[in-house]
């Protein structure tokens, strides 16, 4: 992510196509140690694209990971009703715990 995120703070910065030398000053100067391996793979994944095409590619990829509202709709519907009792109950406890924490004293009485 880090190798990513320099890599598009070079584009932003006019740079339209960063070399592996430019993403490894970046992250140098930022006292980030530098795997040669994965700055190398970063250019070729990249190479040929514009940042736009890159992140349109992204949001692509991030539109077909399942959000946690559909996930947990479709495998906590019939334990919903327990779950909502459960967490009613915990936080009566925990309300009477800190009515309880004062010993009948507010600060401002």
């Amino acid at each position: 992510m880090k190798y990513l995120a320099a890599y598009l703070l070079l584009v932003n910065a006019g740079n339209a196509t960063p070399s592996a030398a430019d993403i490894k000053a970046v992250l140098s100067a930022a006292d980030v140690e530098v795997e040669e391996e994965k700055v190398e793979k970063l250019i070729a994944e990249v190479e040929g694209k514009t940042a736009e095409e890159l992140i349109a590619e992204g949001n692509e990829k991030l539109s077909s990971v399942p959000t946690g509202a559909a996930a947990g709709a479709s495998a906590g519907a019939a334990s919903s009703g327990a779950v909502a009792e459960e967490a009613a109950e915990e936080a009566a406890e925990e309300e009477k715990e800190e009515s309880d924490d004062d010993m009948g004293f507010g600060l401002f009485d």
